[in-house]
């Protein structure tokens, strides 16, 4: 019997994640994964260009060009441990942390929720990228108050991932209400970790 497509979108966005990868930049990743709470919006820039090839002053032959993997994430605010985690800032004992030329941000893993109404999550991994600084910005309190949010963007590459036989940047994985077999796949491909909270069985037990 086929699968039954499923009609529905996205009505939200939660659990987003990140931890940085070893130096090799495989898959094995130097901490738990951590999450960054009150995520506001994700959006993944995928680019794609259609090549054409002429002869006989017609097209010939189409290939496709794949482009860069470009995040844009917006936060409430983005806490300061983590802006020195993603973005590779020094800090000093007395709680001071800069921004210079020879920051060195490291490769990092990402995982994200896009939720639905109904109560299922389609999950977003992304395997390999590098954090941008983000802009800073103030403007001054008027007549009622006003929240700002926090962007910061990130390009992302092709890894290895285990269960592939190519490299990948995305991932992606849908879990009805109430199941969690497609977020645990990607926690395990994504960062070779289990979802932070999870009761893993070791084996033989």
């Amino acid at each position: 019997m086929a699968e039954t497509k499923k009609y529905r979108a996205s009505t939200g966005v939660d659990e987003f994640y990140y931890a940085p990868l070893d130096e090799s930049g495989n898959a094995v990743t130097t901490q738990a994964p951590e999450r960054i709470e009150f995520a506001q919006s994700m959006e993944i820039e995928m680019d794609q260009d259609v090549v054409r090839a002429y002869g006989d002053n017609k097209t010939a032959e189409l290939a496709i060009s794949n482009g860069n993997i470009s995040v844009t994430a917006a936060f409430h605010t983005l806490p300061e441990e983590d802006k020195k985690v993603l973005l590779g800032l020094e800090s000093t004992e007395n709680g001071l942390y800069a921004i210079g030329s020879t920051d060195n941000p490291p490769y990092v893993a990402c995982v994200f929720a896009k939720t639905l109404e109904d109560g299922s999550k389609e999950w977003v991994g992304l395997t390999k990228g590098i954090f941008m600084r983000p802009k800073v910005s103030a403007s001054t309190k008027e007549d009622k108050t006003e929240f700002t949010n926090q962007e910061i963007t990130a390009e992302f590459m092709d890894r290895e991932v285990t269960g592939f036989s190519e490299e990948k940047s995305v991932i992606f994985g849908s879990d009805e209400k109430g199941s969690t077999t497609a977020r645990d796949a990607l926690f395990q491909a994504v960062f070779g970790r289990p979802y932070p909270g999870s009761v893993t069985t070791p084996p033989g037990a």
